[in-house]
């Protein structure tokens, strides 16, 4: 995963989407998306659904799964055979990231900024009022990271379904979210440059290159020894067990460390919320005047930590074993590179195609129990997203 940031947002962007420029920076796009991601082929399913939503005059919230750092290419190529332009709610490190000139055309293609370690609440009416009154799209991606994981959705967060029942609530215009399943394959069978990195990641933890066994046998033994200095780290033995069990639990146990520390009640919900709001609460006391070295130091060992857990959660545990395709093995040996052997973002391994596919329009109605809704449509998002995503794998080479 990418390193999060130890800091509050700079700033926030504001989208300045300006369909002229979309058309203008298409050609640049494109030979980013082939030099960069390597994504040659884009096929789109369902776009007339969203076409014929736009021409209804509805409010359309596409919430599209988000396993690889091309996924905004894919989707903005996806909104080119729609016909119409997008507005994209982007994590502000994206922009902080970017020179000037770069950050200007992302807004100019609809992007505005996000904190989604706090409370955004700009970030949010800028959403609500893209739902109300513009007629582009909106585009969230409710997992909130690259997971680096497929063929399975990770939880997704509260905020998109939040966003559309405020929306709805407001009554301007009818609102409908819109699941997309974004399906990647490749081209070219990567296993030797996928063999490369597993060479390095073996020798990174000491270990003599085991070229004698299969891919995915190296992939789990690796899995392990990672898993057990960490538990060593923090628990001071070695588990047993499955591996996701094993996982979820060092997670569990470094957050309520954490919790413990800062003399919290233990929080219940997923992983990256309770980072999120521990995390919050840590940048905090970082930003305070006449913070001294000592305390400094404390807050970036927790930061780290709470990072870790996240990272930690990213592994299902079982990803490959349940299927051990090529795609499973290459994106698992991609979560390694970032991770373990600490670089940006992992390296393409060969040509990709990707299939965006786009299901059956939710309507979203006027909440009566805004917060029983929110949650009731989060999960109809998540289940309708992995729905596509089990459709597009099972007419797949191999079924991944």
């Amino acid at each position: 995963m990418n390193r999060y940031q130890m800091q509050m947002a700079p700033r926030w962007w504001s989208p300045q989407l300006n369909g002229l420029m979309v058309k203008l920076w298409r050609p640049v796009r494109v030979r980013k998306q082939v030099r960069n991601e390597r994504l040659m082929e884009v096929t789109v399913r369902g776009a007339e659904r969203v076409r014929t939503l736009l021409e209804e005059g509805r409010a359309v919230l596409i919430t599209p799964n988000h396993p690889t750092h091309a996924d905004a290419y894919s989707v903005y190529a996806a909104a080119d055979e729609i016909g119409v332009p997008l507005y994209l709610m982007t994590a502000w490190q994206v922009f902080s990231m970017k020179s000037a000139l770069t950050r200007q055309v992302l807004r100019w293609h609809g992007c505005f900024s996000v904190d989604r370690e706090a409370a955004d609440m700009r970030a949010f009416r800028q959403a609500v009022e893209v739902l109300e009154r513009r007629r582009e799209p909106l585009v969230v991606f409710p997992e909130g990271e690259v997971y680096h994981c497929n063929g399975r959705v990770r939880p997704f967060r509260e905020g998109a379904a939040a966003i559309a029942l405020s929306a709805a609530k407001r009554d301007k215009r009818p609102v409908v979210c819109v699941p997309c399943a974004l399906w990647y394959e490749y081209l070219d069978d990567p296993t030797e440059e996928l063999k490369g990195i597993m060479n390095d990641l073996e020798r990174e933890v000491l270990w003599r290159p085991r070229t004698d066994l299969p891919l995915h046998e190296r992939i789990y033994r690796f899995a392990e020894v990672c898993l057990v200095i960490k538990e060593l780290e923090f628990l001071g033995r070695a588990c047993e067990g499955p591996l996701p069990g094993r996982i979820l639990n060092l997670a569990d146990k470094i957050l309520r460390s954490i919790e413990a520390r800062r003399g919290l009640p233990p929080r219940s919900g997923d992983v990256p919320e309770r980072v999120k709001e521990l995390r919050h609460v840590a940048i905090q006391e970082l930003e305070k005047d006449g913070v001294d070295e000592p305390t400094r130091k404390r807050v970036y060992e927790e930061l780290e930590d709470l990072f870790l857990a996240v990272q930690l959660f990213s592994y299902p545990g079982d990803y490959v074993a349940e299927k051990p395709t090529v795609e499973r093995m290459a994106e698992t040996l991609d979560k390694f590179e970032e991770d373990v052997l600490n670089r940006f973002s992992a390296t393409v391994r060969g040509r990709r195609r990707v299939t965006a596919a786009f299901g059956e329009p939710i309507p979203v109605e006027r909440p009566k129990d805004r917060k029983s809704a929110t949650v009731q449509l989060t999960e109809l998002l998540e289940t309708s997203v992995q729905r596509l995503i089990d459709q597009l794998s099972g007419a797949a080479p191999g079924g991944r």
